[in-house]
């Protein structure tokens, strides 16, 4: 586990929930750099990004940014998913657990094109996405939370299974094609199973958010979306169905509250906020940084880890996006168009000049009613008395995870 990742205490539901959110978040805490250089690419060289804004050429982007926003695609949909695969496997089986996880995740990203290829749908509708839009799907980081460990697992049993039974010489050679054989049999089920499953997953929810803007309960889809966004499905949503419905709404009204619903900064500004002032110790000095990426870049998945350390900020998020959208609703507010990246920038960029001020401060209030809650579900800082989060015992454990994890594949 990553030494920012305090460990949960107790054998009650509660502390099963607080370590299984500690567990993912590990897998993620250590790639924060990654999430960090993709936030600032991202911000900086896309179209409509903070060098083009300020150039005046977000319409005839310039040459270099044109070139450097290439790496947007690869770093988001490839490269942190393969990531975290990779931490979760080296969590749960040193080295061999982390290349064999790698491998796995792979097959769950590239489902949608496998498939494909061979004439076949995981949902009926051709054509299917490109590979540099697999990210809508939800499959690649869902699939790395899923493969990576479980991968490891698989091969941590094998490993265990045979130690001491390979004949003298061999070991190198039954090691090398037993993670070969388990990484390729993964990879095959994240094709098969794990990535056509994340995806009906998405739809899920999807079709679950729709139905509760046909019964006009605009609000309560922040009881879908911020848990989802938390999920990694955060594209899927905004792209497949906000996008779309904010498109019509826009073409009759000129503006749209559904591109406002999940690119919304302020409940993931409220979340950071409280978790630097009342967070554990250990991670708040992580947090300033996330908080720039997140409000200025629109990096929402910046955020994503924290709230997986303590899975109860969900809630804070729930009731601050819950807050954004129902003042949208109240004020009769709308984006002229999508807000990508999701930053405050980004939102002054495509606000309606007479709603402008009013949007923004929609952002202000979700961002302040998510901090206050979160402020709340974190005891303000008083659990840290009960619980403490000992930097150097992570540390020491992490170790020993290490030395253990070495002994078996010694």
């Amino acid at each position: 586990m990553s030494d920012y990742t305090p460990a949960a205490s107790g054998t009650g539901a509660r502390a099963k929930v607080q370590r299984f959110g500690a567990f993912l978040a590990g897998m993620v805490m250590p790639n924060l750099g990654a999430f960090i250089a993709f936030g600032l690419i991202t911000a900086l060289f896309i179209p409509d990004g903070w060098i083009n804004s300020l150039a005046g050429t977000t319409d005839d982007p310039l040459p270099i940014t044109v070139q450097l926003s290439t790496l947007v695609g690869p770093l988001i949909n490839i490269l942190l998913p393969l990531l975290i695969g990779y931490t979760g496997g080296k969590m749960v089986h040193g080295t061999r657990g982390a290349v064999v996880g790698a491998v796995a995740t792979l097959g769950a990203m590239l489902a949608p094109v496998a498939l494909q290829l061979t004439g076949l749908s995981i949902n009926g509708v051709e054509p299917l996405p490109a590979p540099e839009n697999i990210a809508g799907i939800g499959a690649n980081f869902i699939g790395a939370f899923i493969l990576g460990p479980l991968t490891a697992l698989l091969l941590k049993l094998w490993d265990n299974a045979i130690s001491g039974k390979v004949q003298g010489g061999f070991e190198m050679l039954v090691d090398n094609f037993s993670a070969g054989i388990l990484g390729g049999l993964m990879a095959a089920f994240g094709i098969y199973v794990v990535g056509p499953a994340t995806f009906y997953l998405g739809q899920a929810l999807g079709a679950a958010t729709s139905w509760l803007v046909e019964l006009k309960l605009l609000p309560l889809v922040s009881i879908i979306v911020e848990p989802a966004k938390v999920l990694f499905l955060n594209n899927a949503l905004n792209h497949g169905v906000f996008t779309p419905l904010g498109a019509q709404q826009a073409d009759e009204l000129g503006r749209s509250v559904f591109y406002m619903i999940e690119s919304n900064p302020g409940p993931g500004l409220g979340i950071l906020t409280a978790m630097l002032l009342f967070g554990p110790r250990a991670i708040r000095p992580t947090v300033p940084a996330a908080m720039v990426v997140h409000f200025l870049g629109g990096i929402h998945e910046i955020y994503f880890p924290y709230v997986l350390m303590k899975p109860i900020l969900v809630l804070a998020a729930i009731v601050g996006g819950a807050t954004g959208v129902l003042w949208a609703v109240i004020w009769d507010l709308g984006l002229a168009g999508p807000a990508s990246p999701g930053s405050i920038i980004a939102w002054a960029l495509v606000s309606p000049p007479d709603k402008i001020l009013l949007n923004l401060l929609g952002i202000i209030l979700s961002a302040a009613v998510s901090a206050i809650i979160g402020a709340l579900l974190l005891g303000f800082g008083r659990k840290e008395q009960v619980d403490p989060v000992d930097l150097e015992a992570a540390k020491e454990q992490s170790a020993a995870n290490k030395a253990a994890s070495k002994g078996a594949t010694a």
